[in-house]
């Protein structure tokens, strides 16, 4: 019998994804306060989507 496995987390974003939901969290920042640790973690899921892709991209290639 065949089975697959289960990723063991939830699925990261794509570049776009990532791009859209940074854009989103500096357009509606409350007070002009900067939420650096949301920001981070925004941009870190944005590179490794990046860097993904472009892999993808070269692979197929």
């Amino acid at each position: 019998m065949y089975s697959t496995l289960r990723p063991a987390g939830p699925a990261r974003p794509s570049a776009a994804e990532a791009n859209e939901a940074i854009r989103h969290l500096v357009e509606t920042r409350v007070d002009e306060e900067w939420p650096s640790e949301a920001y981070e973690f925004l941009l870190e899921e944005w590179a490794a989507a990046s860097r993904t892709e472009i892999a993808e991209v070269a692979a197929a290639q």
